[in-house]
């Protein structure tokens, strides 16, 4: 320390070791001995002449101190740091961050073709013929004549690798038609329903080594679907996948036989109508009492890197698979997200893990998730590399396993939560896994220091240390508050200055400006608000009572408040690392690397342990060091995460009109200022003593105005031909009243009304609310009608008809009513039945006419029902399915004045066929526009019924 005396026209340098400096808690006898030593040491760097001038003009040497003063405050402080300094270092941030997102997901392997790849390679050229072949079918839903072209497409491809399979490798080929079923989960979309199905079917290949006699008793399931919705040809979801399964079984029929285990290929059917195909495998097929490890392939996009997104309950195989894989890819974080139901969506892994008590992997590729289910899933969208990537992964890790002697032979793996696997990839090179207890171990190890180290520093510091922990505190409340609040507000704005409540779904990097932006002004807002309240907080510091200028108080005061600010980040990654901890996310990792890193940067660089010592600045390579790590890990699955969420934007709305308007930007919004006041925490505390603070915070709510500019003019297009809206037009024929009615219905999943779209279609359709739609699934709360030659197109057989066959009371003490009623489909393989289950007890489903008929297909036994009180049946087959059912409701007791006042079943019949009315408005239905399907949509005539609760 660096002390300037003054003495007389003089002055002396003096350097004191730090152990003569009292810090603000030493008693007063030490802070004596301190300034004795001080005095002491002064007098014999004086002059005796100038001791005794000194004290004879005590006014000039006054005088003399105040203008040494000035010169502390210019040359001891600076508190200046460069506004071009801290612009290179947000570029160089910003660029880092996008740079470990494009390697991390968007650096492909090279496709190899069939002579590269040679015979027990894996070849995306080949796989590539496959997707072309099953695109070219059209959409191929379950009960379409395209999936059984499709069906034979794929029998024909495995029957050409057993023919070529290594002559000591065994391939079985079974084209399985699956009996009648009833898929019933515990959790998830599905929650609450009965999945029924029949004649639905498979092909499933077994390959295994000749001489390995247990091969057979222990496999490993691949599995993927052929079927796609009826609104696309499907080349990502799932073309994509089956094609890479097809290459797989090539290579592996040509490597099996050093194989301990065999691998189970299931190309099913039924997965978009409810994982139908997967549950009539496990419940129904010889060979799944043999599988002991599943691995699903999906797609929720189309191409990109094929990431693991669900993996367990064992972490057995994500450990192999982090062992084995040359291009490692997968994140905890969307497995968090996908089991919480932030992500509305369901996988045939759900079946294997829930069903089957199987542990595995699940896998998805996620690029392009505006095109999904849309007529935009096209082969054109697979980047180069897409399949190659997934193929070559799978191909190592079913090397591995089909292997591997420590296979699981327990087909119920019943795993704890301690043993659950945390897993995350670094630049899809490396994966890092480890155990729950071992990461509750190193969390709980890093919260007891933190927490030493932070009540420590308050003793220390006393009564002025614990007011800065508090106003660190309040710092990144209020950043988050005003970040979320001013990107909020843009949310709001947005509907009123568009004709799309998202007018960036085409061009997702407008988010920058509109909510990016204002959530960065909104973070310095806050924290310059917090900067305030520090600055004029009370110091531990200078506690000897040294008199300095107010200038050099301020300067201090100024720097004392940007540490604290910059410690702030601790703060609030400790309280999300305790959080964590306590309910076990997996995701609590990156908690873990935005604390430590950060700390020890400020620990090896700027921490002292004299509270006396005046403040520095902080070193930019204190924020240099603090970020390396955490951008390394998270910076791509940040972005990677709110680019999806931008795309489900486009099928938001599950029940359309059914939300605000602005919901769906205010959930982005939310997400985005969250990521923006969390991971700029450290950096924007640099920019408060920064030149550049004012042009910052101009040029912020320049870039926020001119986007917002952009949007009111329209220029950008907020939907294009190649990232459409989702929209749905059928022919409805209601026959639930007590005259039948029948009308085209236009309705959209994607937030905002279809005035413009009606117009531009011209088939004199009216739309807003009054037009609500019951289509037993969901409610079209808002929808556009037409009934312009509406009454034809449709046959009077088609229509469904519920009517009561048997309705009788029984006698004693259980005075319930049973009533039997007979359904009749009008033909249709693909229904969903309403059971009001306020009325209901229970209920018994079985094919035929008559109650004594046929195979029973739902039994009695406790049934769920949804948040609104009805259990709903989803029936979905092939062309032999049966279209005539009774069912037996078992009613409660209960008034029969409330029970009338809605009907006790409600029915919904689809037909995968075009009426002409239909026809007409899908040719003028603009280029933006796209029909979208799911397992709820109904198809483009579709027939409504019910039946009345009678006394």
């Amino acid at each position: 320390v660096v002390v300037v005396v003054v003495f007389g026209k003089k002055s002396h340098r003096l350097v004191l070791l730090p152990s003569l400096i009292p810090s603000g808690k030493e008693d007063n006898k030490t802070q004596e001995l301190a300034r004795n030593q001080l005095t002491q040491s002064t007098m014999r760097k004086r002059h005796p002449k100038a001791a005794s001038d000194s004290a004879s003009e005590p006014s000039s040497s006054s005088q003399q101190t105040d203008n040494n003063n000035d010169v502390l405050d210019k040359k001891v402080v600076d508190v200046r740091r460069s506004g071009k300094t801290w612009f290179s270092v947000l570029i160089l941030i910003i660029y880092s961050s996008w740079a470990v997102y494009n390697h991390q997901h968007g650096n492909l392997p090279r496709p190899l073709t069939a002579k590269q790849a040679g015979k027990r390679g894996f070849s995306e050229i080949q796989a590539m013929k496959h997707v072309t072949a099953l695109t070219q079918f059209g959409p191929h839903p379950v009960s379409s004549d395209a999936l059984l072209h499709a069906l034979e497409y794929v029998l024909a491809e495995v029957e050409k690798v057993k023919e070529t399979a290594h002559f000591d490798v065994d391939v079985n080929v079974d084209f399985f038609e699956s009996k009648s079923g009833v898929n019933r989960l515990v959790g998830g979309l599905f929650k609450g329903k009965s999945l029924v199905y029949s004649d639905i079917s498979h092909i499933v290949v077994r390959i295994m080594p000749k001489y390995e006699s247990e091969a057979g008793e222990n496999a490993i399931l691949v599995s993927s679907h052929i079927d796609t919705v009826f609104s696309t040809g499907g080349a990502g979801d799932c073309s994509s996948c089956v094609a890479v399964m097809l290459e797989l079984a090539r290579s592996v029929s040509q490597s099996a036989h050093g194989f301990k285990n065999s691998v189970i290929f299931l190309f099913n059917t039924g997965e978009e109508e409810g994982l139908n195909g997967a549950h009539s495998f496990i419940t129904q097929h010889p060979w799944s009492s043999t599988v002991r490890l599943a691995v699903d392939l999906e797609a929720m996009g189309a191409g990109g890197k094929s990431a693991i997104f669900q993996a367990g309950p064992s972490p057995w195989a994500i450990e192999n698979f982090a062992l084995a894989a040359k291009y490692p890819s997968g994140q905890i974080m969307g497995q968090d997200l996908f089991t919480s139901g932030v992500i509305k969506s369901a996988t045939d892994f759900q079946v294997y893990k829930e069903v089957a008590g199987l542990s595995g992997l699940d896998f998805a590729f996620a690029d392009n998730t505006a095109v999904y289910h849309t007529k935009n899933d096209k082969i054109e969208l697979i980047k180069p590399g897409s399949l190659q990537h997934l193929g070559e992964n799978m191909l190592a890790f079913l090397l591995r396993v089909g292997s591997s002697s420590d296979l699981p032979k327990d087909k119920t793996l019943e795993t704890s939560s301690s043993d659950a696997a945390i897993y995350f990839d670094i630049l899809g090179k490396y994966m890092v896994v480890y155990r729950q207890n071992f990461a509750t171990m190193m969390y709980v190890s890093v919260i007891m220091q933190s927490m030493l180290i932070w009540v420590m520093s308050c003793l220390m510091g006393g009564y002025p240390a614990l007011v800065s922990v508090m106003l660190s505190c309040l710092s990144f409340i209020l950043a988050w508050i005003f970040s979320v609040a001013f990107s909020v507000a843009v949310a709001f704005i947005l509907p009123w200055i568009s004709s799309s409540p998202v007018p960036y779904a085409s061009y997702p990097l407008m988010t920058i400006g509109l909510f990016v932006s204002p959530a960065v002004l909104g973070s310095i807002s806050g924290q310059h608000l917090a900067f305030s309240f520090l600055r004029k907080k009370p110091s531990n510091r200078n506690s000897n009572n040294m008199e300095l200028s107010p200038t050099l108080r301020d300067n201090l005061a100024k720097l004392e408040a940007e540490r604290w600010l910059f410690k702030a980040g601790f703060i609030q990654w400790f309280v999300l690392l305790v959080f964590g901890t306590y309910y076990k996310l997996g995701s609590t990792y990156l908690a873990l690397v935005w604390l430590v890193p950060p700390a020890f940067a400020y620990g090896l660089l700027e921490a002292t342990l004299t509270p006396i010592r005046f403040p520095k600045p902080l070193k930019l390579a204190t924020l240099v060091i603090s970020l390396a790590v955490p951008l390394l890990v998270s910076a791509g699955g940040f972005i990677r995460l709110a680019g999806t969420l931008i795309g489900m934007l486009i099928r938001f709305d599950r029940n359309p009109g059914g939300t605000p308007e602005w919901l769906g930007n205010v959930v982005v919004a939310v997400v985005i200022a969250t990521f923006v006041s969390l991971t700029m925490v450290y950096l924007l505390a640099y920019i408060h003593l920064s030149g550049s603070k004012r042009s910052i915070v101009t040029a912020l709510c320049i870039i926020t105005a001119l986007s917002l500019a952009l949007v009111a003019s329209g220029f950008l297009p907020a939907f294009t031909e190649d990232t459409a809206r989702a929209v749905n037009v059928v022919h409805v024929v209601d026959a639930s009243g007590e005259e039948q009615a029948s009308f085209i219905s236009l309705f959209s999943n994607t937030p905002g009304n279809l005035n413009v779209e009606a117009e531009q279609i011209k088939e004199g359709f009216s739309c807003g609310r009054e037009n609500k739609v019951d289509f037993v699934s969901f409610e079209a709360k808002y929808s556009c009608v037409s009934k312009k030659d509406a009454e034809v197109g449709w046959d009077k057989s088609d229509v469904p008809v519920l009517r009561v066959v048997n309705d009788e009371k029984r006698r004693g003490d259980d005075e319930r009513r049973i009533m039997a009623v007979s359904m009749e489909t009008g033909g249709s393989s693909r229904w969903i039945l309403g059971i009001d289950m306020e009325v209901v007890e229970d209920f018994t489903l079985q094919v035929g006419e008559e109650e004594e008929d046929e195979e029973l297909m739902i039994g009695r036994g406790e049934k769920s029902s949804g948040e609104d009180g009805w259990h709903q049946i989803q029936f979905s087959g092939g062309k032999k399915a049966p279209t005539k059912f009774v069912l037996k409701l078992y009613q409660k007791k209960g008034d029969e004045k409330k029970k009338m006042q809605r009907p006790v079943l409600k029915l919904r019949t689809d037909f995968d066929r075009i009426t002409p009315q239909v026809q007409r408005v899908l040719e003028r239905l603009p280029t933006y526009c796209s029909q979208f399907g799911k397992s709820t949509s109904p198809f483009t005539l579709a027939f409504l019924a019910s039946l009345p609760y009678t006394t």
